[in-house]
């Protein structure tokens, strides 16, 4: 837990960005404009991949904290399977 009070103020930040992208796609909505599907579309897409990102710096903190550190010790074959975790997490995200 203390690597997340440690980047709490960052991850705060990250959230109210969403919060904003969330708050436009809100706005587009109640706009009413019948021509806005592609702009709350990519303001969806945006949630979401802001979302993603979010949820990928909290994963690999977690793994590294609590788990193992894959730069302490590259060669051992913990931390090469690590990393391949990690990198398929990223790219499922």
């Amino acid at each position: 837990m203390t690597h997340i009070v440690r980047d709490k103020k960052k991850l705060i930040q990250r959230i109210n960005r969403i919060q904003g992208q969330l708050n436009a796609a809100k706005d587009k909505l109640e706009d009413e404009i019948t021509d806005n599907c592609d702009a709350i579309l990519h303001l969806i897409a945006a949630c979401r991949g802001a979302m993603n990102s979010l949820m990928y710096e909290v994963i690999v903190e977690h793994v590294r904290h609590h788990m193992i550190n894959p730069d302490k010790n590259p060669t051992s074959k913990q931390s090469k399977a690590t990393q391949l975790l990690l990198n398929a997490i990223k790219s499922y995200l």
